[in-house]
């Protein structure tokens, strides 16, 4: 299937990571202009430095992309510290909570705010966000809170997009790991491996998706849970 990605311009901020350099590479596999962005990247034409947790580093790399390429027809945001930064001991401290919901939930936030403009101004857009099944799941305020803030930030903007030709969505992983198992136990999420992720993200990236306001669970969603 063609994804009309050639020649399209698309940021992977975190594309250096576990999954944004699989997601980056399927990008280009497609056709597609990639432009990495992280804290270490250095400013060239397929990479760019930005600090999502600062609202002025953001601002610039934003604006360095849009001089050198004229536009950002797909940002997709998979930045954020791993789940296993996190400290269980502290999974209702409020200064972790805090720290863990800017590190993930505003931190995409802040990069969505900076190339919304520029999407809306052209008329089209894909915002994809990569969080995870920790939104669905009690048992650690810290996990579920900045995953789910995630969830309700997409959702927001991509209200506030509708009609403009932009669309926002969310991609929710489980276990994330090379070797998927297609076992699942109860109360848990299904595995993935980044390459099925980035198979994903890349539709959603697309001209071909129109889906916008959702959050859609990779693998299996938390087995033996319903939301309605």
């Amino acid at each position: 299937m063609d994804l009309q990605l050639q020649n399209r311009v698309a940021l992977v901020v975190g594309g250096k990571g576990y999954i944004g350099a699989a997601i980056a590479d399927r990008l280009r596999a497609e056709g597609a202009t990639v432009v990495v962005a992280s804290r270490t990247a250095g400013d060239s034409a397929d990479s760019v430095a930005i600090d999502t947790a600062d609202q002025a580093s953001v601002d610039a790399g934003i604006a360095r992309v849009l001089e050198q390429h004229g536009r950002i027809d797909a940002l997709v945001v998979t930045a954020a510290p791993s789940a296993g930064t996190l400290d269980p001991a502290k999974k209702s401290d409020p200064d972790q909570v805090l720290t863990a919901i800017d590190g993930k939930a505003l931190g995409f936030l802040r990069v969505a705010n900076a190339v919304l403009p520029a999407q809306r101004a052209a008329g089209f857009g894909r915002i994809v966000v990569v969080s995870g099944q920790n939104a669905y799941l009690s048992g650690n305020i810290t996990a579920s809170l900045r995953n789910t803030a995630v969830s309700v930030i997409a959702k927001n903007l991509a209200d506030e997009a509708a009609g403009t030709g932009v669309t926002v969505t969310v991609v929710n992983p489980g276990t994330v790991t090379d070797t998927p198992s297609p076992e699942v136990r109860p109360g848990g999420p299904g595995d993935s491996s980044p390459q099925q992720i980035a198979d994903l993200v890349a539709f959603l990236a697309s001209p071909l998706s129109v889906v916008s306001g959702e959050s859609i669970s990779i693998a299996h969603r938390v087995l033996g849970q319903i939301t309605i």
